[in-house]
């Protein structure tokens, strides 16, 4: 089988070379499009439901969100498992899919069933999906360097700046901030006051909820000519809250300056993010949407963070926290630099001891388009160039390498043998 296919090859030389130069350019279209990233992702199919309900405890939150959900959400086609985990005010429910499942189809079936088991959950709960990305999919993080700001501003200027034009990049699931303080409003309440002035803290949460709105009227026509009367109501500062109203007495209005003080403050932080134990700074990680070049995200990432900069206040600055792409690129580069090796070597070997390069050629040609296979393969079955991937395909060149020294060793050999042969065969004419 093998002497015939070799001679077939031998017969169409023609053929078997434009195949491989069909192979080597299908292998390097592979190599542009094929995921690039430096940690192969192993983590599984699933899609991440959050539920927040603030203030409950996790026996609550697993009896009112986590079982309700856990419940109705079984049934999804092709679901290996699902698990639920309650917290203090959060709930998480991750559903487990098959491996070969396309994960917007499995979001497209989580949504259709949430919005059945909605109406089982307490009144003004909404659970919402978790990003499109996967457990590797954090590839990079930055921070402000802001010494003149504090950290309430910085926070700002991330949560309402700078994160939102990184979600315009290509590739990226989410932005997650981390660090500082969540600027708020914050009313301390006098409770003797209160007492004093008949208020209880529910007339306090309901006339802010209700003061912090717009309302609509009617057209107003005078002089051919309409306007639009509208009552605007929004909070704009702490002012505006300490005037609000919550009952009278005696014909006096009672407001909440009466009763608290508000002030200017931070949300309740769960931790803070320290920069080489020199102080806290305020920063993003952006997450990687399932199946993308992490290489790519990661260049379109600081181009717009280059855009970006240019609108931040006066000595705010970008720092880089952590950045894969400097594994990535070391991984291919490595990879790059054994084939220039094996490459020089073989072709040294070849040459030093069979004196021909002829031979060293053949082996250099097909060092080159294994490569290329081995890129449409990972191309074809959905496998990214990673470290593994990548390590992989230098040790191939080793065997690849060896294969071709024997392989033409063996064919020196034969062609001596049958040339010694040919040599002893008594030459017509001659005695």
């Amino acid at each position: 089988m093998i002497a015939k296919l070799i001679e077939l090859a031998l017969r169409n030389r023609i053929l078997v070379l434009l195949a491989a130069a069909g192979l080597f350019a299908w292998g390097i279209y592979s190599v542009t499009i094929n995921p690039i990233d430096a940690i192969p992702d192993l983590s599984e199919n699933q899609v991440i439901v959050f539920t927040e309900w603030m203030g409950r405890s996790p026996q609550v939150i697993e009896d009112q969100i986590t079982f309700p959900l856990v419940s109705n959400l079984q049934g999804i086609p092709r679901v290996k498992n699902i698990r639920g985990t309650s917290m203090f005010g959060m709930s998480f429910v991750y559903i487990i899919f098959e491996d070969n499942v396309d994960v917007y189809w499995a979001r497209t079936r989580v949504l259709e069933r949430l919005n059945y088991a909605q109406r089982l959950l307490p009144r003004g709960i909404a659970p919402s999906l978790g990003p499109d990305g996967t457990g590797v999919g954090h590839i990079f993080w930055y921070h402000l360097d802001a010494p003149r700001i504090d950290l309430g501003e910085q926070r700002a200027l991330q949560d309402w700046y700078i994160k939102f034009a990184l979600q315009t990049v290509p590739g990226v699931a989410e932005v997650a901030s981390y660090g500082g303080f969540e600027k708020q409003y914050q009313i301390s309440l006098d409770p003797i006051k209160m007492q004093f002035y008949n208020v209880s803290l529910m007339n306090v949460m309901d006339a802010v909820k209700t003061s912090n709105n717009d309302v609509g009227g009617r057209k107003f026509e005078m002089s051919d000519a309409a306007y639009i009367i509208r009552g605007l109501g929004y909070v704009k500062n702490k002012e505006d809250i300490e005037s609000i109203a919550l009952s009278n007495n005696n014909g006096t209005p009672v407001r909440i300056r009466d009763v608290g003080v508000v002030q200017m403050g931070g949300d309740l932080r769960l931790g803070i993010f320290d920069e080489n134990g020199e102080g806290e700074v305020v920063g993003g990680i952006v997450v990687m949407r399932y199946g993308e070049n992490a290489d790519k995200v990661i260049q379109a990432v600081k181009q717009k963070l280059i855009d970006v900069e240019k609108g931040l206040p006066d000595g705010v600055k970008f720092k880089v926290s952590y950045d894969r792409s400097g594994l990535i690129e070391d991984a291919v580069e490595s990879v790059k630099g054994t084939l220039i090796e094996v490459f020089i070597t073989v072709a040294i070997v070849v040459l030093v001891f069979l004196f021909n390069w002829r031979s060293a050629l053949v082996i250099l040609i097909q060092l080159p388009i294994s490569v290329s296979i081995g890129f449409i393969l990972l191309e074809a079955f959905g496998f990214s160039s990673n470290i593994m991937s990548l390590t992989g395909i230098a040790l191939a060149i080793g065997v690849v390498v060896d294969d071709g020294i024997v392989m033409v060793e063996n064919s020196y050999r034969h062609l001596s043998d049958a040339q010694v042969a040919k040599d002893a065969l008594p030459v017509e004419g001659k005695s």
